[in-house]
């Protein structure tokens, strides 16, 4: 496995925020953290990104554990739902910068910039500012800027939240092909069955800080395992769905 969770619990102030999560995503796998708010999601995703500690259990990627290992130090890549993008940089540079930091040479950094401008079709915005550019153009280049340094490991919390409904849709269909296309493992954090459905290969279905259930989409849907996964999840939806992607294809 490439990343793996073993029996994790955290608390905060009383609140036992993970109860014994345990699971494993493998190498290029696309995985989606689905449950309401305050199921425990976004807790999972700062423990594997550095930004919390277990009080028990094991985080380990490639087998090595790494609990205690900071977060600069994980190969780890951050995508947020408001962007977080410098707003005085250009796009060039808000790409580059995770490369400056680690101070590659300048034409290295220059060619990387041009190949990640390739990949997300703003070849001619490298010039632009973030505050020039539409919600889903800047989430494209946050995504970049997140793949610049070549990480092990890709993190998005809940990466469409703040876009409108149409470019939403639009979006995920181009972050899946991007993810595959670059290959890299991913796990996204979101509240929308519709949108963990049409783009993981595989869901986590949290609530109350527990996983309810851990399977493909097709058989989350079609075979659910709890009480909750049945209530929680819209079937008649996702047959919706299903039914006008086979059409489509």
């Amino acid at each position: 496995m490439h990343i793996e969770m073993k029996q994790v619990n955290k608390t905060f102030d009383g609140f036992q925020a993970s109860k014994d999560v345990s699971f494993g995503i493998e190498k290029g796998q696309l995985a989606a953290l689905l449950g309401p708010s305050g199921s425990g999601k976004t807790t999972i995703l700062r423990m594997i990104a550095g930004l919390d500690v277990p009080d028990s259990g094991d985080i380990l990627m490639n087998g090595i554990r790494i609990n205690h290992l900071p977060g600069s130090k994980r190969g780890i890549g951050m995508v947020f739902q408001n962007y977080a993008l410098f707003r005085y940089m250009t796009v060039a540079d808000n790409i580059a910068f995770g490369l400056q930091v680690q101070k590659k040479r300048k034409n290295e950094i220059q060619e990387r910039v041009e190949e990640l401008l390739e990949l997300i079709s703003m070849q001619d915005l490298g010039k632009r500012y973030p505050y020039q550019l539409s919600g889903g153009q800047r989430q494209r280049v946050a995504f970049a800027r997140a793949l610049a340094p070549n990480p092990q490991l890709l993190l998005l919390d809940e990466p469409f939240a703040a876009i409108d409904a149409k470019i939403r849709r639009e979006l995920r269909g181009w972050l899946k092909g991007m993810i595959e296309k670059v290959g890299i493992t991913s796990i996204f954090v979101t509240h929308d069955q519709e949108e963990a459905m049409e783009v993981a290969d595989m869901v986590i279905v949290m609530n109350e800080g527990k996983i309810e259930q851990m399977d493909s989409p097709e058989n989350i849907c079609e075979h659910p395992q709890t009480e909750f996964v049945r209530e929680f999840i819209d079937v008649e939806r996702f047959e919706v769905m299903k039914s006008i992607g086979n059409k489509l294809n």
